[in-house]
């Protein structure tokens, strides 16, 4: 369902927000990340019974702030968010919904479970984790990797595939260990039919690339 011209004003002034917000930010968290989930959420929210005004705040606010960058404070992004809806006088019972979305939509490691959920989270989770896998996932994995001046690969220091939310957030191993602790599970935890279906080819792309990064590693030339 189409917005308001007054929804569609909120929508323009947010982007305006983000924009400003994330002009010197890490380049795998930018606006153009931003701009790719919000366009996604809008895709699949087609197909959702949906409060389309909280899913495109959520997926335009989802990384204002993202706590990786922020000394691991969860509620800064959640924070800065809620100060931004309220400025622009935002309901209260939405900037609430898209707090929680804020709150809940990032993945903290292979055995944490969400306290919270709505369809509207779904839709900009299933976007936000579209953008985490295939042929941009895998940019942006090694450009954060680079960012964080991570190793690419070492042998001897193999994938953790039960951490902890703690040791997920405090995790230093090479950038090819995060494809088996994160990216590669992304597939089998999308939320909706539109999201299960793209995440297919995306998975596929990435077991594609980690095969052939494996077999040059391996390679005696």
């Amino acid at each position: 369902m189409a917005l308001s011209s007054n929804q569609q004003t909120l929508i323009n002034r947010c982007i305006e927000f983000v924009k400003s917000e994330l002009s010197d930010g890490e380049k795998g968290h930018d606006w153009w990340h931003i701009k790719r989930v919000w366009q996604t959420a809008k895709l699949i929210a087609q197909k959702e019974p949906v409060d389309q005004l909280i899913v495109e705040l959520a997926a335009l606010l989802h990384d204002i702030a993202d706590s990786k960058f922020h000394a691991g404070d969860e509620e800064i992004g959640p924070s800065k968010a809620a100060k931004f809806l309220s400025s622009i006088n935002v309901q209260a019972d939405i900037i609430e919904h898209v707090v929680q979305i804020i709150r809940h939509i990032s993945f903290k490691g292979g055995n944490h479970l969400s306290e919270f959920s709505s369809p509207e989270l779904a839709v900009v989770q299933d976007a936000d984790r579209l953008d985490a896998m295939g042929a941009i996932g895998i940019a942006r994995a090694f450009h954060y990797g680079g960012f964080k001046n991570r190793l690419l690969f070492h042998p001897d220091i193999k994938p953790n595939l039960r951490m902890t939310k703690e040791e997920y957030k405090k995790s230093d191993a090479p950038t090819i260990n995060h494809f088996y602790e994160k990216l590669l599970l992304l597939k089998d935890r999308m939320n909706t039919p539109t999201g299960k279906a793209l995440a297919v080819k995306r998975h596929a792309f990435m077991v594609q690339f980690l095969e052939e990064f494996d077999q040059e590693w391996n390679s005696v030339i």
